[in-house]
């Protein structure tokens, strides 16, 4: 006799996550994630606070860059910065992580330079940074494929016998494609080290997570054999608790954990898209109310470590940054044409050869016609 599952659409509201740090900034206790994050000082909070406020003006100064044509394209973080930079400080060095094209905040976190992060989209190289320098892969456009990623690494940990994790950052979207369950049917079958980090934040571009999910996005994972913890993921300390928590288990030997931090997108999924198209003005001005900054900043208040110098100090970092990023993108030098064919493979060989010689004919053809030896449609052709 079959059991009718419950018509239970996922609600945009956050009244049943795990949560320590209300929207109006009170500390609240919580018997699951207290213990992993006893060691917190108020001057750990501050040293988030900072890291949040920094890289939301790394956000705001790339979406200005894009807005002024030097950017191709930028997809903000706005209102995501808790779920990124609280997870991303729970991790270790040598831990590695697989990402989308939001996740700016955990590239910060990890080391990568303010330039690598906007020279893919400004178009001055196909990748930012060596990954391995950073303990980080390059982002992944294809929805999901990074998951894949993320669980082969995770299998090569547990074959060289380390406790490194792998970290698999995803949003909502990513959820409904195939590669994201293959990947969670490998890890629960191979009892990997991976964390599952998905940043619910409401839209998958101009799609609800209700229109693609009945259930909330944690309820899924258990179905494939995976423990998933459901959070507030503008709650910067519910965040660092749950990661400390999967990244245990990961470490020793428990496998894998699904995380949804149920978080929101304030901004545009990316500048090239208009979310007043398709998003409800109240909607928007809820969760602007759940603000991560704000909440933490009314609790530091109550920590006596947010005071006037602490507040200067943050201003001039984020400040500084914003400066040291927009320099690094116009003063980016235009790669030479030929570079296009350097790092297609590991080794030369002779059919990237044959495309260089190719394209250099091609670009010398313009010389040709700019000296005045060949007529313009004799070097076009």
């Amino acid at each position: 006799m079959f059991t009718e599952a419950p018509d239970a659409r996922v609600r945009p509201d956050i009244d049943d996550v795990l949560q320590l740090i209300t929207p109006l900034g009170d500390r609240v206790e919580s018997p699951a994630l207290d213990p992993w994050i006893a060691d917190v000082t108020p001057e750990h909070l501050g040293s988030l606070y900072r890291d949040m406020v920094v890289v939301r003006r790394i956000d705001s100064e790339a979406t200005a860059l894009a807005r002024q044509g030097e950017l191709g394209l930028w997809p903000p973080l706005l209102g995501q910065e808790a779920a990124q930079v609280a997870s991303a400080r729970a991790l270790r060095a040598d831990d590695f992580v697989f990402t989308s094209y939001r996740e700016n905040a955990v590239a910060y976190c990890r080391g990568v330079g303010l330039a690598d992060l906007v020279r893919s989209w400004r178009g001055t190289a196909p990748s930012g940074w060596n990954p391995y320098d950073v303990g980080m892969a390059t982002p992944s456009i294809i929805i999901g494929a990074h998951t894949l990623h993320a669980v082969g690494y995770a299998m090569g940990c547990d074959l060289d016998a380390v406790d490194s994790v792998a970290v698999a950052y995803f949003g909502d979207g990513a959820t409904s494609e195939g590669d994201v369950s293959e990947a969670m049917v490998f890890a629960a079958s191979f009892h990997l080290p991976v964390i599952f980090f998905c940043q619910n934040n409401q839209w998958a571009i101009s799609e609800p997570v209700g229109l693609q999910s009945v259930r909330h996005l944690a309820d899924r994972a258990p179905g494939f054999g995976i423990p998933s913890l459901r959070i507030d993921g503008n709650d910067v300390l519910a965040v660092l608790a749950a990661t400390r928590i999967a990244l245990n288990r990961a470490r020793s030997g428990g496998g894998a954990t699904f995380i949804e931090a149920v978080t929101y997108r304030l901004g545009p999924h990316t500048t090239a898209d208009d979310p007043t198209r398709y998003r409800d003005a109240a909607e928007l001005e809820s969760w602007q109310a759940k603000d991560p900054l704000v909440r933490l900043r009314h609790l530091l208040e109550r920590e006596g470590i947010f005071t006037p110098v602490f507040e200067e100090e943050t201003t001039q970092k984020a400040d500084a940054v914003a400066a040291e990023l927009r320099a690094g993108c116009v003063n980016d030098p235009e790669p030479e044409p030929l570079r296009l064919f350097d790092h297609v493979f590991s080794t030369d060989h002779r059919g990237i050869q044959a495309q260089r010689a190719t394209y250099s004919d091609y670009l010398d053809s313009f010389d040709v016609a700019e000296s005045g030896t060949v007529s313009d449609g004799e070097a076009r052709s």
